[in-house]
């Protein structure tokens, strides 16, 4: 079900761009976004920081929710988005990829 926007394979350091922002879920989003926008430009950073801008979000708010219960769950499924980024995969969300491009925003 994962649905690649581009066949081209991406180099390391677009790998590397997509692994921080997960691990560092919104926050290595909200950089790329604002200061380092010619990253940015590449498909497969674009890809995966919007949606890890979303992950993150959603993660911080359902931790603050239950009080940090779900912080580790998040945290797995981070480190588990990152490695499938890491692999050069487009890494679907299940609820959220879908709402994202309904959205227009991947």
């Amino acid at each position: 079900m994962s649905e690649q926007p581009s066949t081209v394979q991406p180099t390391s350091d677009e790998k590397l761009w997509a692994i921080l922002s997960y691990l560092l879920a919104p926050w290595v989003s909200l950089i790329i976004m604002l200061f380092v926008k010619e990253k940015a430009e590449s498909p497969f950073i674009r890809y995966h920081h919007i949606q890890a801008l979303g992950w993150g979000v959603v993660g911080l708010v359902i931790s603050l929710l239950t009080v940090g219960f779900c912080g580790i769950i998040w945290l797995i499924g981070s480190i588990y988005f990152a490695v499938k980024a890491n692999n050069g995969e487009y890494v679907v969300i299940p609820v959220l990829t879908d709402l994202m491009k309904k959205q227009g925003w991947l």
